[in-house]
C-alpha cells in the first residue's frame, strides 16, 4: 500500500524517495491530509518513540524530520488552505552557542505537528529575544542550549522576556538541561528530545 511505503521512506530517512511517493500519492487522488497523518506523522513518531528509548541515533531521527519535511513542501500547496496553524512558536539558540542540529529538529517536529515556527538563529542575546518577543508575539518562546556554560543564559533570558510579558510561556531544551534546571529558572517547560517537544506545546496551548 502507497502509504505504508509513505511511511517506511519517512522511518529511513529517504529524502529522495519520499518526494518520488508523494508526488505519486496526490497523483492517484489521495486526499493530503491522509498522507500527512496517517502515514508521515505516525512514522515521525515510531521513530521519535525509538528515539526517546535510546534505540534509534540522533542522525536517524534527523534524516526522518528531513524527509518529512521534504515530504510536507510538496502537499503544503494541495491543501484546501494551509495545513492548520496550531501556533506560533519562536525558536532560538542562547548566547555563546553555535548549535542548530538539536533546534533545527524541534522546529520540523514543530512545524509537522501544523505549528508556525520562527527561528532567530543561534547565538542570539536576552535582548534580541525580547525583541523578537515584541515583534512575533509568539504563543510559545523555545531557547536551545548545548553547552553546561550557555545554558546559564536561559534564566537571563526569562527574566528580561517576563518582564515585558510576565505570562509568557517559555520552553527550554539541549543537553545540558534537566526538568530540575528548568524549575530552577522558571521555564514553563522542559522537553528531553525533539519528539517530546510536540507533547510539551501541546500541553502548553491546550
Amino acid at each position: 500500500m502507497l502509504l505504508d511505503e509513505i511511511k517506511r521512506a519517512v522511518r529511513e530517512g529517504e529524502e529522495d524517495k519520499i518526494k518520488e511517493l508523494v508526488e505519486q500519492a496526490l497523483a492517484q487522488k489521495l486526499q493530503p491530509r491522509d498522507v500527512l497523518e496517517q502515514a508521515m506523522m505516525p512514522a515521525m513518531q515510531e521513530i521519535g518513540e525509538l528515539f526517546s528509548r535510546n534505540e534509534a541515533f540522533i542522525s536517524e531521527l534527523l534524516c526522518a524530520a528531513e524527509a518529512m519535511n521534504a515530504g510536507i513542501e510538496i502537499l503544503k500547496p494541495h491543501f484546501t488552505g494551509a495545513i492548520r496553524n496550531k501556533g506560533r512558536i519562536i525558536l532560538g539558540t542562547v548566547e555563546g552557542d553555535i548549535h542548530t542540529i538539536g533546534k533545527n529538529l524541534v522546529r520540523i517536529c514543530l512545524e509537522s505537528a501544523g505549528y508556525e515556527v520562527l527561528d532567530i538563529g543561534e547565538n542570539i542575546k536576552a535582548q534580541d529575544f525580547v525583541k523578537a518577543y515584541i515583534k512575533e508575539k509568539p504563543d510559545i518562546l523555545g531557547l536551545s542550549a548545548l553547552l553546561s556554560s550557555t545554558a546559564t543564559y536561559m534564566e537571563s533570558v526569562i527574566r528580561e522576556v517576563r518582564a515585558v510579558d510576565k505570562s509568557a510561556r517559555i520552553i527550554i531544551g539541549g543537553a545540558p538541561v534537566t526538568q530540575a534546571f528548568a524549575d530552577k529558572i522558571g521555564a514553563s517547560g522542559y522537553a528531553a528530545n525533539a519528539f517530546d517537544s510536540i507533547q510539551l506545546v501541546n500541553n502548553l496551548l491546550v
